[in-house]
């Protein structure tokens, strides 16, 4: 499969639109094969699309076939847009969206029997209603004010009391099928993307360490390379913003979310510490430093220059270990077992290492303040992920 990658990215080099779709195409079915494979986001969302589906069919079925009203598009469509991410937010979008709904009608019907025109009502109304679409009590569901006005004129029904009633009776039966639909049948629960983005982060920082461990030992590393290292902190800067995502979405899929309802989700039922955000947050903030000494360093018209020779290698192969501790971090979270050496055996070598490195650090004195300060910088930066990584290991040394 790899070969066929390959071989088709390099048939779609140079042509933007065909390598977007083939990527797109690439991303779609990770996302099926995701689904298919198990529990995960992936197969979360196939979940709250036909949730979305049946919420709409009900509302349908309801005011279409059992009420028989030949106008029945207002419940379904409400239903099917308040099945949200989570039970609350879809409560909470109901009630601005019945009143958005109310306001449309209203005002619509009010330019209608001042003008006797759907053109002038039309002209009338939806100014006025793509102002109040933008105040802040309406949230993101504002615009349903206009649309509900755009829906009222052109039925080609009379505009009357009773028919605003029916209208907003359309709306209420959809927010109440679809809320219910969201709260009663797999209520959504996120607190997997919580570990699943806690696994992320920790697997991308650990292939960091990796990548600058294998660079460094080469000793080929310049400048080229260091851009490659802060790109992939960067991007450890962005996973970490997932995870406050994650964290914010899993507090609020709690709320109004039953217990025996809450009991049936088949994801974890207990979500990981904050403490954890605030630990992998300390650890990408070091791995950022760390890059940034490494891209100083391998900047020639800078002064603070490498350090060389054995006290490299031994600062590579430290953080190497450093980052096998991170990728069992991250099968932990997801219940993968990682095979990875004895914990006692990794905590002597590593600090073995660090007193090897200790002793180079006294070498380096002699050979310069610059050189000296570089590598005193990285060892620092290094214990620091060590004590967040392998915080056991690290006081097992200080005793």
């Amino acid at each position: 499969m790899s070969a066929v990658t390959h071989t088709v990215r390099e048939a779609l080099r140079g042509r933007r639109p065909a390598a977007a779709v083939w990527w797109e195409a690439c991303a779609v079915g990770r996302a099926v094969r995701a689904a298919r494979r198990g529990p995960g986001r992936e197969r979360d969302l196939v979940v709250q699309s036909l949730k979305a589906a049946g919420a709409a069919l009900i509302a349908w079925t309801v005011a279409g076939v059992w009420l028989g009203d030949p106008m029945a598009l207002m419940a379904p469509w409400v239903a099917l847009v308040l099945v949200q991410a989570t039970v609350y937010s879809s409560v909470r979008q109901a009630g601005q969206q019945f009143a958005a709904i109310c306001a449309g009608a209203l005002l619509a019907s009010a330019a209608q029997a001042i003008t006797d025109d759907n053109t002038g009502a039309l002209v009338l109304s939806l100014p006025v209603l793509m102002l109040v679409a933008n105040w802040p009590r309406f949230g993101g569901q504002g615009i349903y004010a206009a649309t509900t006005a755009v829906f009222v004129l052109a039925s080609g029904t009379a505009v009357s009391a009773a028919a605003v009633g029916h209208r907003v009776g359309q709306a209420a039966l959809g927010a109440v099928i679809g809320v219910a639909v969201n709260a009663l049948v797999l209520p959504p629960i996120h607190l997997r993307d919580v570990r699943e983005n806690l696994a992320a982060l920790a697997r991308e920082a650990g292939d960091l360490l990796h990548s600058v461990a294998a660079d460094l030992r080469e000793t080929q590393w310049d400048a080229q390379s260091a851009a490659g290292w802060s790109s992939d902190a960067a991007r450890l800067e962005r996973r970490l913003g997932a995870l406050y995502s994650a964290r914010s979405w899993s507090r609020e899929s709690l709320r109004l979310t039953s217990g025996p309802l809450r009991r049936l989700h088949r994801g974890p039922t207990v979500v990981p510490p904050e403490d954890e955000d605030r630990r992998w947050s300390r650890v990408t903030g070091n791995l950022g430093a760390l890059t940034r000494t490494l891209a100083v360093a391998a900047d020639e018209h800078r002064t603070p220059a490498p350090p060389e020779g054995p006290v490299l290698d031994l600062y590579a192969r430290l953080l190497r270990l450093i980052g096998d501790a991170c990728h069992v971090e991250a099968g932990r979270w997801v219940g993968e077992r990682t095979e990875a050496e004895p914990a006692t055996a990794t905590e002597e070598t590593m600090e073995e290492l660090h007193l090897r490195l200790q002793e180079g650090l006294r070498e380096h004195a002699g050979q310069g303040a610059a050189r000296t300060a570089v590598l005193g910088t990285l060892l620092l930066q290094a214990e620091n992920l060590w004590a967040e990584i392998v915080p056991e290991a690290h006081e097992s040394t200080e005793q």
